[in-house]
């Protein structure tokens, strides 16, 4: 089979991934597990002979001087992707997530109807974290498509590699690539004021100097959308606070107290009769959140997240996992491996006993 061959294949099968490594068949993941493809064990060399005829002589020369690379790929038949070369064992590799050609609106998501509410802010930080494959991208290009199809703004995306590309409607998109569009994320937001844009996506908040230059821009009335590999709401607030050294963790906290929008944290699990279900965790900043952010008082944000839920549309990992269990959607095990207060969760489904996860 030819890459595009390959990858139309593992679209067909409903996969999200597709992996290609050394002395190995190809393998999708499909709803959360891996699947080998019943094809032949691919060498390193064959892996090689499927990328490079789709990438640049420059991104190649990259790849071999750095040994691993980001690019994003389109086919007219299997359609877009966003892939990694790496090396393995002195082998190459690629690891490709499949991207849909078509941006999904907020409704077709199912997500809660408090994030219409969070895109109509004229200034400020909202942070979609998770885990890798969470499909945080997929929540914040719903979110950034809900703004072009209904408020006239500039719209900035910064990516590395630009996945969901996005038509303008109602608003005008710049969509600018790390390493061919500009030099790296701090740098794209160091120019950004000048490009007049009213919403900002930061694809990665993965630095100091990142993360410090998106705190200003959104103080300085702008909307920014940023991502964080974290697992919770409250963990992202020590993470942004953290990444900073002792001396300017205190502005910062002032910084983050007043910028801060929202936290949505996400898992995707695996439904019962097939799909995922994504649960959300959501942090909305109020008054007394930003009060505990600024005390360094971090670790009584979850609490404050539990009170008066219905009216801070606020909402934790466990209740919506419980929830979830309780609406027959996902099993108990499932939720158990993702949860991050596993013994919360417990006594929550009322397990007293058995083999589960603690």
């Amino acid at each position: 089979m030819t890459l595009e061959q390959l990858l139309a294949y593992s679209n067909h099968r409903g996969a999200s991934d597709l992996h290609l490594v050394h002395n190995n068949p190809p393998q999708m993941r499909i709803d959360g597990s891996l699947v080998a493809v019943d094809y032949k064990s691919l060498s390193g060399r064959e892996i090689e002979s499927l990328i490079y005829p789709h990438i640049s002589k420059e991104q190649i020369d990259e790849y071999e001087d750095r040994h691993e690379l980001d690019v994003a790929l389109s086919f007219s038949k299997a359609g877009r992707f966003r892939a990694n070369i790496y090396k393995a064992m002195g082998e190459s590799a690629v690891a490709f997530r499949t991207i849909p050609t078509t941006v999904p609106s907020l409704d077709e998501l199912k997500s809660p109807e408090i994030f219409k509410e969070l895109i109509k802010s004229e200034k400020g930080l909202v942070l979609v974290t998770g885990a890798t494959g969470s499909g945080k991208s997929t929540t914040i290009s719903a979110m950034i498509n809900e703004i072009n199809a209904n408020y006239n703004k500039h719209i900035m995306t910064i990516e590395d590699p630009i996945e969901f590309v996005h038509k303008s409607k109602k608003s005008l998109i710049s969509h600018r690539n790390v390493g061919s569009d500009t030099e790296s994320f701090a740098n794209a937001l160091k120019y950004a004021l000048r490009q007049d844009p009213d919403v900002i996506l930061v694809g990665e908040m993965r630095d100091r100097e990142t993360i410090g230059a998106g705190l200003t821009i959104a103080e300085t009335g702008h909307l920014v959308f940023g991502t964080l590999h974290t697992n919770s709401a409250p963990q992202s607030i020590n993470r942004i606070i953290d990444v900073f050294e002792t001396g300017k963790q205190n502005q910062v906290r002032m910084q983050l107290s007043s910028t801060l929008i929202a936290v949505i944290s996400q898992v995707l699990v695996p439904k019962k009769g097939g799909g995922r279900k994504a649960i959300f965790e959501i942090l909305i900043n109020n008054g007394a959140i930003a009060n505990l952010i600024r005390d360094n008082k971090n670790h009584q944000i979850y609490s404050q997240m539990q009170i008066n839920q219905t009216k801070t549309g606020m909402r934790t990992q466990t209740q919506e996992l419980i929830k979830a269990v309780e609406a027959n959607e996902i099993d108990t095990d499932h939720a158990l491996k993702v949860s991050n207060s596993k013994e919360e969760l417990k006594r929550g489904l009322n397990i007293t006993t058995g083999s589960e996860e603690s």
